[in-house]
């Protein structure tokens, strides 16, 4: 059975699901000389037309992976009418495809981005419905109370729904600014700062540290990169493993699976950890907390 075209094209990196579903209704690719239309299969196609350039169809493309830290001054997308540096301009070339930033980061965030050449699969791991953890060190201005973590834990709601931590955690802090360790399953926009903002506190620095089983390279300066190890990209394909319905479509959701991904990568030994399922989650966590420690008084 053919499949459709947008996915076909997202896999070999041409951009993620939505953006060419969003190009598609643009009228902005063309099969065979003819407008494209969602939903339309791969089946027979010859030339495939994407704003005024061919594109050959492949079945097949490698899919690679990297993780950038990000600075706190530059922007994800691949365009600013305003002239501001781009997190594209420090990637590597690629002779085919392109680089698809897995979720993005707002301007003043710094921290770890996850690119792939993968377009599917980026789109699989941004979807709200996949569950993925995102960590954030945050540093905020104004008293936190006992109060203020629980309704950050429970929820709190904002004009677009409500919000919540699957986990908080104070740091030893100085002075009036406070850090906290929290943990949230999505990625609304300036999600983190405006749950903060609900319970009248002010974030004045927000780093991610960790997206799904990967954390941020310590060694890894501002505006660097490097492609995921071995173990890393085991990882990952583990969740791609573990997390495909019958039909062969993405479903990452679930705590345990997520869990098992983190013990893949963290855990001594790879096979023996996938043959137990084991959930190393809280040795993971703990090895990252005291990583983090380490590095408060530099933060403060």
């Amino acid at each position: 059975m053919a499949e459709r075209l947008h996915k076909v094209l997202a896999r070999m990196g041409v951009g993620s699901r939505r953006e060419i579903e969003r190009w598609i209704k643009e009228g902005l690719v063309e099969v065979d000389g003819k407008t494209a239309q969602l939903g339309q299969t791969s089946e027979a196609v010859t030339i495939v037309t994407i704003n005024g350039v061919n594109v050959t169809l492949q079945s097949e493309v490698e899919t690679q992976f990297l993780q950038y830290h990000k600075p706190n001054d530059e922007i994800c997308s691949r365009k600013d009418p305003e002239g501001r540096k781009s997190v594209y301009d420090h990637l590597p070339k690629l002779s085919e495809g392109r680089w698809i930033a897995i979720g993005r980061l707002d301007l003043t965030t710094s921290g770890i981005l996850l690119f792939t050449t993968n377009g599917e699969l980026a789109n699989a791991l941004m979807h709200p419905s996949a569950e993925v953890d995102r960590e954030y060190m945050v540093r905020v201005h104004g008293r936190v109370t006992q109060e203020l973590i629980y309704n950050l834990r429970e929820g709190v709601h904002l004009e677009d729904g409500v919000a919540k931590f699957t986990d908080v955690k104070q740091r030893a802090s100085k002075g009036t600014n406070q850090w906290l360790q929290v943990v949230l399953q999505e990625g609304r926009n300036h999600e983190v700062k405006r749950m903060f903002e609900s319970q009248g506190v002010r974030v004045t620095r927000l780093i991610r540290i960790r997206f799904g089983p990967i954390a941020l390279d310590n060694a890894l300066k501002k505006g660097q990169h490097r492609l995921l190890t071995n173990r890393e990209v085991k990882a990952l394909n583990a969740m791609d493993g573990l997390f495909k319905d019958s039909n062969g479509r993405y479903s990452l959701k679930g705590e345990k699976n997520q869990s098992l991904a983190i013990g893949l990568l963290y855990s001594k030994g790879y096979n023996k950890a996938k043959e137990k399922i084991m959930l190393p989650i809280d040795k993971f966590l703990i090895s990252l907390e005291d990583r983090t420690a380490a590095s408060i008084n530099h933060l403060n």
